[in-house]
């Protein structure tokens, strides 16, 4: 393939990555402030919260399907547009102090994310593949940065009182321009046919891949890490503010550090993968991620839950990405098996947060979240279904 080309499809998914931690940031950050306009606590962020994992959820196992169809940079452009659309919906609930149309906002977030996501990462895991190297933990790191810029966007605007209402339509208009332009340098195929070759006219199964042991396991090993990101993304800020008595701008930059320390391992820890390999590699990430997790929930202070949010942030860095590469290894079978990991962890990544959200009604937020030290085990366990497997070498 022609060099600058794939440099330029390099470009637009760090751009693409960053653009989508940017919004989930926009909103994650601010969930004390939305609780805020909409009177409710703990159990209604949860169920808020809940509405968006509805959407996700059902809009996963088809996202593979449509970048099949319509190509991974079309599938973006839908993703990005039907967020911003549903920002716009927020927006105008949390304006009037409605439940329901904020519910339904959110809903329809939910769907715009997931179809969005897995599109970048089928078009993250064609990059990785032709590149020849790790970069698919970078990609997440520019996700990672995208969402630290969001969150400290949400702290400055949060101290200024600017209301979560109109910071979401700043984004909103700076992200449909962008996902209007950036995808234009993505590898652009209907992702079955980017394999070349014999194999690349024959359509795979849409649920072939939901009957694969390996692809099933994988997905177990990314419920984890999806839960241990999914939970401090929606939950740091609020059980900052909640559980140590802290001001809304705090909880912000709480998050903030979170995402920071995951920005710098994701961006560094590609040499950890290829020197150690996935599985010791993330062994490693999600035992440092129960610790920071554990330290975190049992901190008398603002500063040692920082240096637990720093650890957690860590170890929850490269769970992810590492999924995404093995069930992407297969150019062939990609948009299948990674629209299967995509789904089987962001149902833990959506899913999870409303039901801390419920327990922390009950024993506090900052308690709830040992929930998600189970998680972790069961990902450490796992681990070594994530194990780099050769693929076929591609036609000259």
């Amino acid at each position: 393939m022609n060099e600058t080309a794939l440099n330029k499809a390099l470009i637009a998914v760090f751009v693409i990555f960053g653009l989508n931690g940017l919004v989930f940031a926009s909103w994650a950050a601010r969930i004390p402030a939305a609780a805020e306009d909409l009177g409710i606590g703990a159990a209604g962020v949860g169920l808020l919260l809940l509405f968006s994992a509805i959407g996700s959820v059902a809009a996963l196992p088809l996202a593979g399907s449509v970048a099949q169809r319509i190509g991974t940079a079309g599938t973006v452009r839908a993703g990005g547009i039907t967020t911003s659309a549903a920002s716009l919906a927020i927006a105008a609930g949390l304006n009037l102090g409605s439940i329901p149309i904020t519910a339904a906002g959110l809903l329809v977030f939910g769907v715009g994310i997931a179809g969005w996501d897995v599109a970048m990462n089928l078009e993250g895991a064609d990059v990785e593949r032709r590149v020849g190297r790790t970069v698919m933990p970078k990609f997440h790191g520019a996700f990672s940065a995208g969402a630290f810029v969001g969150a400290m966007i949400g702290a400055v605007l949060s101290a200024l009182g600017v209301s979560l209402s109109l910071h979401l339509l700043g984004i909103l208009t700076v992200v449909c321009i962008a996902v209007l332009i950036v995808p234009r340098n993505f590898l652009q195929l209907p992702h079955h046919a980017a394999a070349g070759g014999a194999d690349a006219t024959a359509k795979p199964s849409r649920f072939g891949a939901w009957r694969e042991g390996r692809t099933l396991l994988i997905g177990v090993v990314v419920m984890g890490a999806a839960l241990t990101e999914g939970a401090a993304n929606d939950w740091v800020a609020k059980a900052t503010v909640d559980g140590l008595g802290t001001s809304e701008s705090a909880g912000a930059v709480m998050f903030g550090i979170f995402v920071a320390a995951m920005t710098l391992t994701r961006w560094f820890g590609a040499r950890l993968i290829d020197r150690l390999g996935r599985v010791p590699a993330l062994r490693i990430c999600m035992s440092a991620s129960l610790a920071g997790l554990l330290l975190f929930v049992f901190a008398p202070n603002l500063v040692l839950a920082g240096v637990g949010a720093v650890l957690w942030g860590i170890g929850a860095a490269l769970g992810f990405p590492m999924g995404m590469s093995a069930a992407g290894e297969d150019p062939v079978h990609a948009a299948g098996r990674v629209s299967v990991v995509s789904t089987i962890g962001y149902m833990a990544f959506f899913v999870g947060p409303p039901v801390l959200g419920f327990l922390g009604e009950h024993w506090g937020v900052r308690n709830a979240l040992l929930v998600v030290g189970a998680a972790m085990l069961v990902s450490i366990a796992f681990a070594p279904a994530a194990a780099e497997r050769k693929a076929a070498p591609e036609p000259a």
